[in-house]
């Protein structure tokens, strides 16, 4: 599978996009999609969906516009879904903003399988950041959204965070992954679930903190 990344939009959101031969999928776009839209033109690339790891207004503002323009489905998980039409939900009208998104196409659940071309992508779910937060996995790659960063992990303190949560999806869902694999989080530079397992101390605080 191959890859390319695009920070877009003023929170500097890393929105993937992700292909298999002339197959390709968008996760977590968050602002101006004209650089990804030139990009898949230019590789002739035949854009499949469109994923939000979660709800937040950042990682969903390019939905409409790249939807609109090469009419793709839009998946989230069920718990996060009412975000995509809520400005208030989604918490981009406490930034002054009013991020809408068409609804959802498909629900994601964990275990299910994504076909790209001839490879399967992996969901799981990773909530505590939101409620219906997940990660997208394939051989060697995991696009976290914000549940993990490079020595951080994501924020709990907006509506629907829960700390414990997270840490048990860290913990329990993305530690399991082999050491090598590299973690693609919603912001900041790429790392791997090795170097997080040694380095993050977030991670290794007390989980009733």
């Amino acid at each position: 599978m191959e890859y390319r990344s695009f920070t877009i939009g003023d929170l500097m959101t890393n929105c993937y996009l992700v292909w298999v031969g002339k197959e390709a999928g968008v996760i977590d776009p968050g602002g101006p999609v004209d650089g990804i839209e030139r990009f898949l033109r230019e590789n002739s690339l035949k854009l499949q969906w469109i994923i939000n790891t979660h709800g937040h207004g950042d990682h969903i503002a390019g939905n409409a516009a790249l939807q609109q323009k090469f009419e793709v489905p839009i998946w989230i998980h069920a718990a996060d879904r009412e975000m995509l039409s809520s400005p208030t939900a989604n918490l981009s009208a406490f930034m002054g903003e009013s991020v809408t998104s068409p609804d959802a196409d498909r629900e994601l659940n964990d275990g299910d399988q994504i076909a790209l071309g001839n490879e399967w992508i992996q969901v799981i779910t990773t909530p505590g950041h939101t409620p219906g937060g997940i990660s997208l996995l394939s051989p060697g790659l995991a696009f976290v959204g914000d549940t993990l960063f490079f020595e951080s992990i994501g924020r709990t303190d907006f509506p629907g965070g829960n700390h414990q949560e997270l840490l048990k999806s860290i913990r329990e869902r993305l530690f399991l992954l082999p050491a090598q694999t590299k973690v693609f989080p919603g912001h900041g530079e790429v790392t791997s679930i090795g170097y997080e397992m040694k380095n993050n101390l977030y991670v290794d605080e007390d989980s009733a903190d």
